[in-house]
Order: structure tokens, then C-alpha cells, then sequence
């Protein structure tokens, strides 16, 4: 078995029948006498099939016997949390990538832009990108499979397999008048953990660290091990922002690397006393006395808060930037029949001060259907071990609450329609250019004018709500002249929404930079462009940097 604390959850897929009788045998149902438990679920068992064998033979229509299976699973697993899930032999790489961080496949990203199914990132010695493919290109087809409307799960799962193995992708370039065809060979794909480390101010180093697979604290050692013979290691920030989780061995590991050896990292507990356990350090640290900033948003989740929440709680770091996402929740991965495998929700974490960061109660829900949540007010309050307040529920709350400024509708406009990239992608090939020095007047100027060549248009947050109040006001019949002054008032937004460019021309700059980065220099220039305007990570620089503030924060 193996335990996971991963944010995000795999799809329901398989077309086992002894869910329960798995169950069983792991000796989780410990609430009631086993005799009464035993006749309840063989009963529910006898049902359940009953039912399931009746409506596939009698139907009047035919049924799909796995497809019917699937959704009784479904509908059974949907009445918990949506962490508990069926992983089908097919899916069975998504096991691989959580707990060996590898896979087999052709080193590219994908995601939907702009309505279309694209390749995101390349990565840097695979075969994608040997063989010439880049960010932006549309996929039209894997191994001979339309892929235009198919979800991003299922497009990843065409072009992952054997190592070894060949698959052609057909996809659409930016002006080039037909489909280019590429034959690739599946290698196996080592995804890194630490994705970035390099020293961001003189003596402080910084480590993104965005996933916790079964290599993410070797790698975070030999991250600090290669800052300290490149300087002087004075002070360390830790970015996870972003990282949804993964294996709870691997946080406790990762946290163990900054914590004095014994100290107590998280506690787990569970309806069987097999789930309750603790957790220590069992090394001397790595970094034993340098001050650490750890960088955490709302897609910060599991793994990356038990890390957080750890030194938080031991006063090892300051934690900052926005609260987490608040998953408390442990999964274990069990192996079933026909290469399937279940991965079961069994027990709640909690943080050395005894806290439990989940934020949403799966088993409850209000009048409307929805989950409940514990407001603020009825948060119990936990203690560092300096003495410091901190809350349960809710995630992790920074001790210095930082947020990024928000890009504003344009900027979200452009990045939707990939514009940015296509740009990019236009901007390289016409002018051949093979290295990026920085952003230019003519750069800006000449991307200005390719947005009015395609005559783009946005809609302004203001503009929307004014579009809503006319609407609001015709229907209930006001007069000709509060309409007029309406449309008077929604003239004068399209007027200033024509300065849209000049408003947001610092947020416009940072995403040209970083895309021109990321084209030029690979997935390393584009962490670095995003880190030059980075806010948290500038009020992290500068606490790291005042000894007095820093200890003020961590109560020492």
C-alpha cells in the first residue's frame, strides 16, 4: 500500500464489483459489532448485485455491463470525498507519475487555449522536442485519433505508453497553410520536483519545488548542496506555490531536511488504529540555522502543506503569501483485480501544534447540496512552539499575507486566446531570432499592432456590469432619458477600454518577457523571467534580508 496525501484527484474508471469486500478486508469498519456489520454489507452486497444482474439481462434496451458498473461505482463513490477514486490498468500511469515521478511519453504539456486542444510546454531533450514541435501548435490528431473534441485526460493518455514505442501527432501551426506530421518515439519521463534553483539576491537561494514524488527530497538536497558550493547560502526561500501534493512520505522527508532530527513532522489518524501514526525527522538538517521563507498560494495543497505547516508550527520559517488550499486528507493506494487499483481516503493528518488543516467537511452538506465549511469564527486555535497563534481548518494561513496583483480582463483575454504565444511563435520565425536579451520598445510596439491587425476586443469588468444595468433598466421600463444617460455612460468605457494597452502594459510586458523566456530558453528561462516582477517573492527578499522583521515573524 502506499500513502498519499496527493491534491488532485484520478478518473473514475473500472469495472470491479467487490469494492466492498476490499473494504472489508482491510479492517476498516471498526464503528459497530463485526456481526452486525458483516449482514449489513452482505446484504448490501447481495442487493447491489441482485440488481445489477437483473437490469443488464432484463433491460429493455441493452446495457453496457461495464459501463453500468462504472456508473454504480460512481454513484457509490460520489457520496464521499472526491479523493476516493477507481484507477482503471489504463490509468494506471497516473500511479507511476504520483509515486515514481516518471511515465512514459513524448515530453510535451497540453491544455485547452483558446478553444483548442495545445501543446503548452516542450520539454527540454525529448522527443517533441527534437523532432520540432512547439508551444502553441493545435493537435489535430494522436496515433490516427481526432483528438478536436476530446477532454486534455484523454489526449495525455494517446500520447503516453511504452517507452520505446512510436505514435504520430498531426497538429495545425500558426501560417503554415496545412497540417505538419510528426513521428515520435515514447521515452521514459523523468518529471522533476525541483524545477528551478539558483540564488534570486546575493546569498539567498531559491527552490521551486512543485510536485512531491518519491525523488523530491533527494532533489531538494542536492538543490541546496549545489547553492552552497555556488555561494554563500545565507537564507532560503521555498516556493509551493502551486503544488497539489503527493506522496506523504516525501513531505515528511522534505520537511526533515530543515527540522532538527526527532522533531515530530505530522500525525495521522483513522478508523483503524493501523492509520494512526507519527511521524519524525530522522536526519540531522541540511540547512540547520539559515532563515527560510516558504511561498504558498490556494493551489498549494496536501503534501505542500504538511511541509509548510510543519515549519510553521515548529517556527522553522515563515510562511508566505495567500492561505492554502486545506486538504487534511491521507489516501492509501490499494491494488485490486484486473490491474485496477483503488485509492481510498483513510485517515485525516494533523500538524505538530495538533491542528487539522481540511478545510471542507465531505460528509456533511447544507440545505443547497453543498459541502459544508467551518467559518473563521469557529476555527480552535493552536499554538507554535514559540507561543505563536495559529488556527486549524482552512488551510494554512501565512504569517504575512501577500498576494499577486491581478492582471486584469485584458491581460486574461490574451492569455485565453494564446495570443501571446502566437505572437511569439510569429515574432521568432520572422525575424529568425535564436536568443532573447530582454523586451524592446519595438517589441511592445510591434505586438500592439498585431493585436489591431486581428482587431482584438475584451470586455472590461465595468463595461459588463453597465451592459447588466441597461438590460436591468429596459426590462423594467425606465424612461428614455436614464437609458440615454446609460448609454452616455457605456460610450465612455469603450472610449477609456481603448487605452487598455497603455493600462496594462506592465502586466502585458511581463507575459511577452516570459513567453519570449520560455520559447528561447526553455522551461529554466521561463521560471526565471516570472520571478523579475514577482511581489511575494519580493517581500520574502526583504524580510530574508531585515534579521529584525524576520525574527519579529517567527517569534524567536
Amino acid at each position: 500500500m502506499k500513502g498519499t496525501v496527493k491534491g488532485n484527484g484520478l478518473q473514475r474508471h473500472i469495472v470491479v464489483a467487490g469494492i466492498v469486500l476490499l473494504a472489508l478486508f482491510t479492517g476498516g469498519f471498526m464503528a459497530e459489532s463485526d456481526t452486525d456489520l458483516f449482514l449489513k454489507v452482505n446484504k448490501g452486497i447481495d442487493l447491489f448485485g441482485r440488481v445489477y444482474k437483473e437490469i443488464t439481462l432484463n433491460y429493455v434496451d441493452e446495457v453496457d455491463p461495464e459501463r453500468f458498473m462504472q456508473a454504480g461505482i460512481d454513484g457509490m463513490l460520489g457520496t464521499l470525498d472526491p479523493y476516493t477514486v477507481y484507477i482503471d490498468k489504463e490509468n494506471g500511469d497516473e500511479v507511476d507519475l504520483l509515486t515514481n515521478g516518471k511515465y512514459g511519453g513524448i515530453g510535451v504539456t497540453i491544455g485547452v487555449r483558446d478553444g483548442a486542444m495545445r501543446v503548452i510546454s516542450v520539454m527540454d531533450g525529448y522527443s517533441a522536442q527534437r523532432q520540432g514541435l512547439l508551444p502553441g501548435d493545435v493537435l489535430l490528431e494522436v496515433g490516427g485519433v481526432s483528438v478536436t473534441s476530446r477532454k486534455p485526460d484523454e489526449v495525455r493518455n494517446l500520447t503516453r505508453g511504452e517507452p520505446g514505442t512510436e505514435v504520430t501527432v498531426k497538429v495545425q501551426r500558426d501560417d503554415e497553410p496545412s497540417p505538419l506530421e510528426f513521428v515520435l518515439v515514447r521515452q521514459e519521463i523523468q518529471v522533476k520536483n525541483v524545477t528551478y534553483a539558483e540564488y534570486v539576491d546575493q546569498d539567498i537561494g531559491y527552490i521551486r519545488l512543485e510536485r512531491f514524488s518519491r525523488r523530491a527530497s533527494e532533489e531538494v538536497r542536492q538543490a541546496i548542496k549545489d547553492l552552497k558550493l555556488k555561494g554563500n547560502l545565507k537564507g532560503l526561500v521555498l516556493d509551493l506555490r502551486g503544488n497539489p501534493g503527493g506522496l506523504l512520505d516525501a513531505a515528511v522527508e522534505v520537511a526533515g531536511k530543515f527540522l532538527p532530527r526527532g522533531s515530530m513532522i505530522v500525525s495521522t489518524k483513522g478508523r483503524s488504529q493501523e492509520t494512526d501514526k507519527k511521524y519524525y525527522s530522522t536526519e540531522d538538517p541540511i540547512l540547520p540555522a539559515a532563515p527560510i521563507i516558504i511561498l504558498t498560494d490556494r493551489g498549494s495543497a496536501s503534501a505542500s502543506e504538511i511541509v509548510s505547516g510543519a515549519l510553521q508550527d515548529l517556527d522553522r520559517a515563515v510562511v508566505v503569501g495567500t492561505r492554502t488550499f486545506g486538504k487534511g486528507l491521507v489516501q492509501t493506494i490499494l491494488p485490486l483485480d484486473y490491474g485496477a487499483q483503488l485509492k481510498i481516503t483513510t485517515a485525516r493528518y494533523y500538524t505538530p501544534s495538533g491542528r487539522c488543516i481540511q478545510e471542507i467537511d465531505y460528509m456533511h452538506k447544507d440545505k443547497n447540496g453543498i459541502f459544508a465549511v467551518i467559518p473563521d469564527s469557529l476555527r480552535k486555535e493552536f499554538k507554535t512552539a514559540h507561543g505563536r497563534k495559529v488556527f486549524e481548518h482552512g488551510g494554512v494561513t501565512p504569517d504575512s499575507v501577500v498576494r499577486e496583483l491581478d492582471e486584469g480582463p485584458m491581460v486574461k483575454e490574451l492569455q485565453r486566446r494564446s495570443l501571446f504565444n502566437k505572437f511569439v511563435n510569429k515574432y521568432v520565425a520572422e525575424h529568425k531570432l535564436t536568443e532573447f536579451n530582454g523586451l524592446t520598445k519595438d517589441i511592445l510596439s510591434g505586438f500592439r499592432a498585431y493585436l489591431d491587425s486581428l482587431k482584438f476586443d475584451y470586455q472590461e469588468d465595468s463595461e459588463t456590469k453597465v451592459k447588466e444595468l441597461r438590460d436591468t433598466a429596459e426590462k423594467t421600463h425606465y424612461s428614455k432619458e436614464v437609458l440615454s444617460d446609460i448609454d452616455h455612460l457605456l460610450a465612455t468605457f469603450k472610449k477609456e477600454k481603448v487605452r487598455g494597452f497603455d493600462r496594462y502594459n506592465d502586466h502585458i510586458a511581463d507575459e511577452l518577457n516570459i513567453e519570449f523566456s520560455a520559447r528561447l530558453k526553455g522551461e529554466q528561462g521561463r521560471i526565471k523571467a516570472s520571478l523579475e516582477d514577482d511581489l511575494p517573492l519580493k517581500a520574502a527578499l526583504g524580510m530574508l534580508k531585515n534579521t529584525r522583521i524576520y525574527q519579529a515573524k517567527i517569534g524567536g
